[in-house]
This record gives C-alpha cells, sequence and structure tokens, in this order.
C-alpha cells in the first residue's frame, strides 16, 4: 500500500524523509510539501492523489504531518501526538451565545476520525499519546484563546493549520487519513523566543522512524 505524507512546509517534509534512508524502496512513502492553511492542503493533497490514480499508482493512506502547537500539560514541548479525531476548530459562526460549529448550522463536518487501529498502532510505536489534533486557520497567540479551545475540545493535544484540509482530500478520495504532530511551542500566548523547531524536526524524524514498519504493513482491513 502506498502512503502519502503531507506537510506544509519543506522542513517538515526534509525531517520526515530522514527516517526513510536511501536503500528503504517501496517502504519510503510519497512526500508532499503542500503549503500552509487547510485550504492550501486540501487543493495540493487532492492533486496529488487525483495524480497518481491517473498514474495507475493510487495511495492507500493519508498523513498529515509536521510540527504545531501542544496544549499543556499533555503535549509538553519536543513530544510528539497522533490525533485519533482531526477537528477544524474553527469552521462556524460566532454568535451572542458562544462559536457554533458549522455542523450546528446544518453543514458539512468538522471532525475526521482516523482508523481506530492505525491510531493504536501509531501510538504505541511512537510512545505518543492520542487525542484531539485542532486545525485552526489563526495560530492561537493568547491565554484567553487557549482556554477557549480547550473548553471547547477538553481533549485537544496540539494545534495545526493542515490537519483538516489533508483529512477533507483523502476523504473526498475515499481513502483513510492519520495525523502527527510534532510539538515546538505551547498554545497559548505568542513567544518565538520560547519555540523549539529544531527539537520537534527531530522529534519528527524518530517519530516516524519507529511509524514506518505500522505504516508499511497497516491495511484498512485491519479496522474492520
Amino acid at each position: 500500500m502506498r502512503v502519502l505524507v503531507a506537510t506544509a512546509v519543506p522542513a517538515e517534509r526534509d525531517a520526515v524523509a530522514q527516517a526513510f534512508p536511501a536503500g528503504r524502496g517501496p517502504a519510503a512513502p510519497g512526500l508532499l510539501a503542500a503549503g500552509v492553511g487547510p485550504a492550501r492542503a486540501a487543493a495540493a493533497t487532492a492533486a496529488a492523489l487525483t495524480a497518481a490514480e491517473r498514474d495507475g499508482a493510487p495511495y492507500g493512506l493519508v498523513v498529515s504531518a509536521g510540527i504545531g502547537g501542544g496544549f499543556l500539560p499533555g503535549a509538553p514541548l519536543g513530544s510528539l501526538v497522533v490525533a485519533d479525531e482531526i477537528t477544524a476548530a474553527d469552521l462556524g459562526a460566532e454568535t451572542p451565545d458562544g462559536f457554533l460549529p458549522v455542523t450546528e448550522l446544518g453543514f458539512g463536518t468538522v471532525t475526521h476520525r482516523p482508523p481506530a487501529a492505525l491510531v493504536r498502532r501509531a501510538a504505541a510505536a511512537t510512545g505518543a499519546p492520542a487525542g484531539t489534533v485542532l486545525t485552526v486557520t489563526t495560530v492561537t497567540g493568547t491565554a484567553a484563546r487557549a482556554a477557549e479551545l480547550r473548553a471547547r475540545h477538553p481533549r485537544a493535544l496540539a494545534e495545526a493549520m493542515e490537519g483538516f484540509g489533508v483529512a477533507e482530500a483523502a476523504a473526498l478520495h475515499g481513502l483513510p487519513v492519520l495525523e502527527i504532530r510534532a510539538v515546538s511551542n505551547p498554545v497559548g500566548p505568542r513567544d518565538r523566543a520560547a519555540w523549539r523547531i529544531g527539537e520537534a524536526l527531530a522529534a519528527l524524524t524518530e517519530g516516524f522512524g519507529k511509524l514506518a514498519p505500522v505504516l508499511e504493513s497497516w491495511n484498512s482491513h485491519d479496522d474492520q
């Protein structure tokens, strides 16, 4: 089964690639730096999936991967998290009574759920906790915003900007999706000096090294 790993930027893509050194052959996944934000990620992922199908070499699994913010204390700096829910946190409407997700307005979806068996195996292989990974279009930069997200999503471990878009593209192609995030900064007040991007990228490489056997052996029948 071919696996497509979609990241936002080339640095994340290259960190994943380091886990698959030359010579691994068919075990190495397809790698795509899809761009920043859910819309760009969805469009680029869908285009890659369509091209693979057209060329007679379709993918069987899509993985959204990269670095992101972690909700303390569950996801400290340098740790890895696995999504059992990929949720668009700000897709909806603000009302006098608070935020309403788009589903409560009668439209679409806000959550994609990766295959449960795949999540369990990925979490066991990497030692990462499983929980909700939020997709936001505006990165959290205040304690108030972080508290609001935690109140609405108490199982949230991390936030990033692409997972939901990648999941939407996968769903349109009838494919399962997984999301893996390495934590570079805490969700809350924006402090660039406190970010640990290098450590997070190293954690991403290490995590995919451990995840490789899971991706190689998993198939969709495992969750049936």
